[in-house]
């Protein structure tokens, strides 16, 4: 059974720092692309930044020079480090793995954490 199980959210001022942690279990990890997204109400989801297998990074223009994704293939885990956080990054935080097996694609997500960022 595939697990993706986020942590690290919470309430940050402006300014602010968290990371956040996925770790996950049920899948060859280090063959996954790995992504974080967002949602803030009344929005849709997006991307905020992923890292493939080979350890190419990709980010949202909204996150670049913020935020760094990061990953330990010996632990299973995917990290979002997000520095000078905004109110706008406010939004409930979702870890995903994505791969291309044999023409099909495979994706799973986690359950989300929230991070609030407030005065």
């Amino acid at each position: 059974q595939v697990q993706l199980v986020e942590s690290g959210g919470g309430l940050v001022q402006p300014g602010g720092s968290l990371r956040l942690s996925c770790a996950a279990s049920g899948i060859f990890f280090s063959r996954y692309t790995m992504g974080w997204h967002r949602q803030a109400p009344g929005k849709q989801r997006e991307l905020v930044a992923e890292i493939t297998s080979g350890g190419k990074t990709n980010y949202a223009d909204s996150v670049k020079g913020r935020f760094t994704i990061s990953r330990d293939n010996a632990k299973n885990t995917v990290y979002l480090q997000m520095n000078t956080l905004k109110p706008e990054d406010t939004a409930v935080y979702y870890c995903n793995a994505d791969r291309w097996i044999a023409g099909s694609e495979y994706v799973y997500w986690g359950q989300g954490t929230q991070v609030t960022v407030s005065s």
